[in-house]
Parts: C-alpha cells; structure tokens; sequence
C-alpha cells in the first residue's frame, strides 16, 4: 500500500509552478481548499490560470490569490460577490473565459472520464459559440465542447484515508469530485485523516487512485458566501 500523506500545505502545493493551470475545487465557499490556497499565496506563486465555479470573495478563498495579483486568468463559471475579480475583468487586468456552469462542471467530468468532447445546447445562439463546431441533432443545434483537464487539481474533502481514498459531504461534490479525477496530480485537504479500512467502502466518492498527495487540513473558517435570513 502506498501512503501517499504529506505533512502540510506547504509541502503539498511546493513544486507548483509559476504559470500553472491549477483546478480548485469547492461550490462558492463551500468546500474550498482554505489551506493549500493560503499556502500558495504564502509562497507566492504567480500567474496562474485557475478553473474554479467561481473566485471566492474579496478577502477569502481565491479571492486572497487574486487581490495580490497571483492569478493571471480565470476560468469560472460565476464572478460572484468579488468586486476585485469584477473590477480586474471590467479593466483588462485579467483573463476571464465565462463558461455556463452546467458546461463547465461537464467538461471536468468528461476529463476525468477520458472522453475528449460533447455537444451541448447550452449557448448556441450567444457569444459562447464563436468558433465553435455546430451540429444538429433531432431539430436541436449543439455546441461542441471539449473535456478540461489540469497539470494540477486541489479538492478539499471532509474524510480521507492515507491512502487518498476521499468523502466528499453535499454541495461541495458539485465540482471537487469530477475535478479530483481531471488533475494529473491531486491534491486532496480533509478535515479528517484515518487509516485505510477505516472509510466505508460505499461511502468513498473519489479512489484513492486518483490523489497523489494527502493531508490533515486546520483551522477551516467555513465563510457563507451570502447569508439569508427569513422573518416571520
């Protein structure tokens, strides 16, 4: 069995380069890698292209990457409630590619499937379709998109085995599952680390086939994105 555990964030994200495109994982704040974030902003990497549902907001999340200019282009599917990432787009000073969410979540999926590119209806008709192959199918025009892969991706799951066996809980499944099988390394944060035989079988969302690094991850913040109240 091989371990593949690493003792912090700052080990695990070392050998990313400047100029690495790099998936994050986790819907809005939801599930987001909070460490490994903050370690590549202690270590400060530059231009990085990152594929995220979104940019967290201004003082959290990705949002901490983007406000020292770390992140060189996006590609999300949501600006957010970041007034930095909008004002960097508006401005010219980042590179946006907005791809609808349904699109964007399938394209991951389709990587780590090994399947190179489906059609799509969403945005035939709109800008979203320049240059892109068209075809009919049934009286319906689709768009040809092709899967999305990354040199790295970095998921944050609520249990994992040393093993790289992870639990994923609810919404953060959205994107951190397809992306933690789309990255040519993995890397996975938990919340919990246990010994292999300790994760029910019929839980695991990801194999541990598919993560290449590990750890116990700390002091997660867990920001609501937008809270909502409703008066009676």
């Amino acid at each position: 069995m091989i371990n593949k555990t690493v003792a912090n964030a700052d080990e695990a994200v070392k050998d990313i380069p400047d100029g690495a495109t790099v998936m994050f994982g986790g819907f809005g704040l939801c599930g987001i890698p909070e460490n490994c974030i903050a370690a590549l902003v202690r270590k400060g990497t530059r231009d990085i292209t990152a594929i995220s549902n979104n940019c967290g907001v201004d003082d959290f999340g990705l949002g901490l990457m983007l406000s020292r200019k770390l992140i060189r282009k996006m590609i999300s599917s949501y600006v957010g409630e970041n007034a930095e990432f909008e004002r960097q787009m508006l401005s010219g000073e980042l590179d946006v590619d907005l791809i609808p969410q349904g699109t964007l979540a399938t394209r991951i999926q389709m990587a780590g499937m090994g399947i190179p590119a489906f059609f799509t209806p969403a945005g035939f008709g709109t800008e979203i379709a320049a240059g892109k192959e068209v075809h009919e199918f049934n009286g319906k025009m689709y768009l040809m998109e092709l899967a999305l892969h990354a040199p790295y991706a970095i998921v944050k799951a609520w249990k994992g085995d040393t093993l790289g066996n992870l639990i994923f809980r609810k919404t953060t499944r959205n994107f951190s599952m397809p992306m933690a099988k789309a990255g040519d390394i993995t890397i996975a944060e938990v919340e919990h680390l246990v010994q292999p035989g300790e994760l029910d079988p019929d839980q695991i969302d990801v194999a541990g086939v598919y993560v290449k690094r590990i750890f116990q991850g700390s002091d997660y913040e867990k920001r609501i994105e937008r809270r909502t109240v409703r008066l009676k």
